[in-house]
């Protein structure tokens, strides 16, 4: 049978899974290769790092030119994180002839254009199936399974860090500085874990599947997010009461009468029971909805050196057998074609709303809020009023009450303008709480 010499850059966690399933595994792969995978390179920066794994002699090395310098290697999974040097080395690469295998969203979300402009210019091709989703496999589905499908929405919960810190809170009654502890030392959060957190790993991710899904070209920091800063234990109970669960969802919907795209990431009140919100830990979900199929849906691990390891070398055998061409050709990616959907400005954007507010426990306080909603065109679906918790307002010694309320759809303009205005009050707390809540069957 034939070989493909194939090559790691980095092997960090993802990168020793890779080598372990090309090493361990190498007559499974060749079956669905048609070829064998020879593991022939593998560079890392510290050749001492203790790796746990122990690969046959001449293949560690730290000289990136031992890759790029022979012209027997033609497959590089390219397992370094952030912008650079990834970014550099993957122009080397492709300059050097190779295919190329990467997990790095960010770097797909922040230059795809350059670096899939230079892949055709040199005839090679980039996969990327393990940038979105882990070992779920999403953008082979979105790129080639719905092709006969005008995809109406991508929604899901692409980070499994904030997932699982969400479902922490919710079953262990923590607040959010323990269960991101918690995280952190089982390893699901980085020691600065705010890419996660803040929604932006999410917004990544959903500019890829956008542009695979929709074809337009979105910068990621253009994508509207907010993360798990914008609420806390008491909405995550009081969600409950209300049958809901809260969920960090990435959206992206496609308003067929305007054209429009609408891109956010959004803490977002599930009705229990929809698949979304029966995603736990640190796992990933993702809802694709096709005009001709209808609903789908996809879950599995986000993260993790096997799975993730997994959709690299799936990449690595689709690019050996000559399929990743076929597909890169078609899609175009990342191309100067013209999309014909425009990004809808997030303030256009329509939904119910969760609010939250702490109000002074005396006459009049429900009717001045209610007044402003009305205002601005907002409707109310229910309210929920505790008895007072001995909790004072904080501006004077009046009890505070929590006031809970759940809104009709209105934009999300009115819904933020609403919210400013109600903080204002001297009866309100000024730390409030809004959040979008999912409609109907879309969860």
């Amino acid at each position: 049978m034939e070989k493909t010499r194939v090559a790691i850059v980095g092997m960090g966690t993802v990168g020793t899974g890779v080598a372990r399933l090309l090493l361990d595994h190498g007559d499974r792969l060749a079956r669905h290769a048609g070829r064998i995978l020879w593991l022939e390179k593998a560079t890392v920066r510290d050749l001492k790092k203790n790796r746990g794994i122990q690969l046959p002699k001449g293949i560690l090395t730290d000289d990136l030119d031992s890759i790029l310098k022979n012209p027997d290697i033609e497959v590089v999974a390219h397992l370094v994180g952030g912008i650079e040097p990834a970014r550099t080395i993957m122009l080397q690469l492709l300059d050097a002839g190779k295919d190329v295998v990467t997990a790095n969203k960010a770097l797909l979300a922040e230059h795809g254009e350059e670096l899939f402009d230079r892949a055709r210019a040199l005839g090679r091709t980039i996969a990327f199936e393990a940038s979105v989703g882990g070992g779920i496999p999403i953008i082979a589905n979105i790129s080639q399974c719905f092709s006969a499908n005008q995809i109406r929405s991508v929604r899901g919960i692409l980070n499994g860090t904030s997932n699982y810190i969400i479902t922490s809170m919710e079953e262990s009654g923590v607040d959010y500085a323990k269960a991101l502890k918690h995280a952190q030392e089982l390893g699901y959060a980085e020691a600065d874990p705010t890419m996660d957190v803040d929604g932006s790993d999410a917004a990544q991710k959903l500019a890829i599947l956008a542009h695979l899904a929709f074809g337009i070209r979105v910068k990621w920091r253009e994508i509207h997010r907010r993360g798990l800063e914008a609420f806390q234990l008491d909405d995550l109970n009081y969600a409950s009461e209300l049958g809901y669960r809260i969920k960090l969802i990435a959206t992206a919907q496609l308003h067929e009468s305007t054209n429009q795209l609408e891109l956010h990431v959004s803490p977002t009140l599930i009705r229990r029971g929809r698949p979304l919100a029966e995603v736990r830990g640190a796992y990933n979900a993702i809802m694709v909805d096709g005009d001709a199929v209808g609903d789908m849906f996809f879950h599995g691990k986000g993260a993790g050196q096997m799975p993730t390891a997994s959709a690299v070398v799936a990449d690595m055998i689709d690019t050996a057998a000559g399929r990743t061409d076929i597909t890169f050709r078609r899609l175009e990616l990342w191309s100067d074609r013209d999309s014909k959907i425009d990004l809808m400005p997030y303030e256009q954007s329509k939904g119910r709303y969760y609010m939250r507010f702490h109000v002074a426990d005396e006459p009049g306080v429900l009717s001045q809020i209610t007044g402003i909603l009305g205002k601005h065109a907002i409707s109310i679906a229910s309210i929920i009023q505790h008895e007072p918790n001995n909790v004072f307002h904080a501006d004077d010694k009046r009890h505070a009450v929590p006031l809970v309320i759940m809104t009709h759809q209105s934009s999300e303009s009115a819904a933020m303008a609403a919210n400013l205005e109600i903080c204002k009050l001297s009866s309100v707390s000024n730390q409030a709480v809004y959040l979008r809540v999912s409609e109907g069957d879309k969860a």
